[in-house]
C-alpha cells in the first residue's frame, strides 16, 4: 500500500507540468488557468460554508491578508510563469528541474533572512543544483532553436516568487488549517486569472476538446490527485517520506515529457538531472531541522519540487 501510495503522489504531482503542456496549444495561460480555478474556488468555497465552517473561526482581517498575499505569490504568479514558460517552448522537465532549485534558494537564503544556520554543506549543494540546471537548460536550449532566450528566465520568476511566499509564510505565527488555506489560495488565483483574462480580451475558453481535456487533468490529477495524497502520506509516513518522493518529480516530468510530446532528454539532460538530485540529497544531509534561529523562530519551512513545504502546512496547495 505504501509504495501504490508513493507511486500515485509522484504521478500525480509530476502531471502538473504535463498538464500545462496540454493546454498551452490550445489556449493562453491565462485562460486555461482562469478555468481551472473558477470551479475549483466555488467548490471549495460551498465546502467552506458547510462541513469547514470551524476551521475559520478566531481568524482575524490580517491573517486573511497574509493567506491571500502568499496564495497570490505561491500560487498564482507561481503558476503563471510555469504555464507561460512551457507555452513559449520551454520543456516541462527544464520548467520542472528550474522549480526544483527551489529548496536549495530558500535553505540559502535563510541564513541573511532569518538568521538561521546554512552549512558549508548546504552552500556547496545550492552551487551543484544550479550548475545542474544551467546545464539541462543549455541543452533544452540547443534543441529547441525556435525558443527564445529570455523564456528560460520565466520559470525562475516563478521559483523567487515561490521562495517569497515561502518566507512570507514562515514568518507568520498563526496556524492556518489547511482547508482554509487551499480555499483562499483557489479563490485569490480566480479572481486574479479571471481578472487577467478580462483584460487580455481571453475569458472565452476555445471550443478544442484538448482544451477541457487539460483543465479536467489538472484539476483531478494535480490538484485533488496530488495535494490529497501529499497530505495523506504526510500524516500516515512523516515529512521525510514526502520530502524523498518530491525529489523524483523532476525526472520523472522529464521523461514523461520526452515519451508524450518528443521533449529532449539526451545524455546532457540525464547529466543535468543526476546532479540535480545529488545537489538536493547533499542539501538534505547537510540541514539541521531541529535548529532554531537566534530568535528562537522554528527553521524556515522549505519547500520540496512542487513547492510543498518540508513541514507543517503548504501555501500553495495543488501542485504545478
Amino acid at each position: 500500500m505504501r509504495f501504490l501510495l508513493s507511486a500515485a503522489f509522484v504521478v500525480c504531482w509530476s502531471s502538473g507540468f504535463i498538464g500545462a503542456k496540454l493546454g498551452a496549444d490550445s489556449a493562453p495561460a491565462a485562460t486555461l488557468l482562469m478555468w481551472r480555478f473558477l470551479p475549483l474556488a466555488a467548490v471549495l468555497a460551498l465546502v467552506a460554508a458547510t462541513a469547514a465552517r470551524a476551521s475559520w473561526r478566531n481568524l482575524t482581517m490580517r491573517d486573511m491578508a497574509r493567506q491571500t498575499a502568499i496564495g497570490a505569490l505561491s500560487q498564482s504568479g507561481y503558476l503563471f510563469t510555469v504555464y507561460y514558460a512551457i507555452q513559449l517552448g520551454v520543456s516541462s522537465g527544464t520548467t520542472a528541474l528550474i522549480d526544483g532549485t527551489q529548496p536549495l534558494v530558500a535553505g540559502a537564503l535563510a541564513g541573511p533572512l532569518l538568521r538561521q544556520y546554512v552549512s558549508r554543506r548546504q552552500w556547496l549543494g545550492l552551487c551543484l543544483g544550479l550548475g545542474g540546471v544551467a546545464l539541462v537548460t543549455t541543452a533544452d536550449a540547443a534543441a529547441g532553436a525556435d525558443v527564445r532566450w529570455w523564456a528560460y528566465l520565466v520559470p525562475f520568476l516563478g521559483m523567487s516568487s515561490l521562495v517569497a511566499a515561502t518566507f512570507l509564510e514562515g514568518r507568520s505565527h498563526t496556524r492556518v488549517a489547511p482547508s482554509v488555506s487551499m480555499t483562499v489560495h483557489c479563490a485569490t488565483s480566480a479572481a486574479l486569472f479571471t481578472a487577467l483574462a478580462a483584460a487580455t480580451g481571453t475569458v472565452r475558453p476555445p471550443a478544442a476538446p484538448s482544451f477541457w481535456v487539460a483543465v479536467c487533468w489538472l484539476v483531478v490529477l494535480s490538484t485533488f490527485g496530488g495535494y490529497g495524497l501529499y497530505w495523506l502520506i504526510l500524516r500516515r509516513f512523516g515529512v521525510t517520506e514526502v520530502n524523498t518522493l518530491m525529489f523524483l518529480m523532476a525526472p520523472v516530468t522529464a521523461l514523461w515529457g520526452a515519451a508524450m510530446f518528443g521533449e529532449p532528454f539526451g545524455p546532457q539532460t540525464a547529466a543535468g538531472l543526476a546532479i540535480g538530485l545529488a545537489a538536493v540529497a547533499l542539501v538534505r544531509r547537510g540541514a539541521t531541522p531541529t535548529a532554531t534561529s537566534r530568535t528562537g523562530n522554528p527553521p524556515i519551512r522549505t519547500r520540496g519540487r512542487t513547492g510543498a513545504p518540508t513541514g507543517a502546512a503548504s501555501c500553495r496547495g495543488t501542485g504545478a
